[in-house]
């Protein structure tokens, strides 16, 4: 009898990305930060245990050249849909010495549909051994689809399974700072683990430290919280524990590129956690993910 494979879900979209060489030009590549997450999970987990990604693509060239990149990769495709009329939305990265900002054109990404099939989606989500979705999945959902699709993974919560959200706010996608607000809460409180980074939560919600983002997220419900903060120590409170621990980063003397390293970090801690590693050594498994990741350009940076 051969043995169930275990399947890691990440949802949400990739883009085409084009990003500085540091020579005045532009490599065309494929990234975004859900998928970017798997990309880096195919790379620190076990070949039996499979890394999926669900999404919808156009039917342009480019999107059939994604579809084959994200197949090379390693990461699963069969829950990846194709849309006749549609393309992939399209990002353009701008550095300003290591730190990055972003130029997007997705208005018609197909995307933006990933929630419309919920009997497509619910199945997917209930093969899956763990789920991971972020702040920009949600973002880029009509309301009513959003709400669909956290109906879905609350549902798949309530019967134990494990959710992991990366809040990963991005102000513009959402109609100004109460619907982000409401979005990213709505996103936590289906999820079992939340990856939020401080500067984000601070600017959209006030919060005086790391350890008032850590506090919020846990009473809203999820059982692991680690707040990022950039290149600094992580802040981890799980449920149980009565205080926060700090968690101590790897400084890297010159970084090149901060594209990937929040994606990168959440891989290297759900990779750890799947893993059986302690919330503690997964949190330094991710700092030591991101750490290399930040010394190459791009979203995707080998191991």
């Amino acid at each position: 009898m051969s043995q169930k494979v275990e399947t890691v879900l990440s949802i949400g979209e990739c883009m085409i990305e084009l990003s500085p060489t540091g020579q005045g030009t532009y490599r065309q590549g494929f990234a975004g930060d859900t998928f970017n997450t798997a990309w880096y999970l195919r790379r620190l987990l076990p070949q039996e245990r499979e890394v999926a990604y669900f999404t919808n693509v156009g039917d342009d060239p480019l999107s059939h050249a994604m579809m084959a990149f994200i197949e090379g990769s390693g990461v699963s495709t069969r829950h990846i849909k194709a849309m006749p009329g549609r393309v992939a939305g399209l990002y353009l990265i701008t550095l300003d010495g290591h730190e990055r900002s972003f130029s997007y054109w997705r208005d018609t990404a197909a995307a933006k549909a990933l929630a419309d099939d919920e009997a497509r989606l619910t199945a997917a989500v209930d093969e899956a051994a763990l789920v991971y979705f972020s702040g920009i999945t949600l973002a880029i959902l009509p309301p009513e689809r959003r709400a669909a699709f956290l109906s879905i993974l609350k549902s798949a919560r309530n019967g134990g399974k494990r959710i992991a959200f990366d809040p990963n706010i991005r102000d513009r996608l959402w109609a100004g700072r109460a619907a982000c607000a409401e979005g990213i809460e709505a996103g936590a409180e289906v999820a079992t683990i939340c990856l939020p980074s401080f500067d984000d939560e601070a600017r959209i919600f006030g919060d005086a430290d790391a350890a008032a983002t850590a506090a919020r997220y846990r009473e809203i419900g999820c059982e692991e919280v680690v707040v990022k903060d950039g290149g600094g120590d992580a802040l981890l409170l799980v449920a149980g524990m009565q205080e926060p621990l700090v968690v101590p980063s790897n400084p890297v003397e010159k970084p090149v590129d901060t594209t990937g390293a929040g994606d990168s970090f959440g891989a290297g801690y759900l990779a750890a956690r799947l893993q059986g590693q302690s919330p503690k050594d997964a949190a330094l498994s991710a700092h030591a993910t991101a750490a290399r990741v930040i010394q190459g350009y791009g979203g995707l940076v080998e191991l």
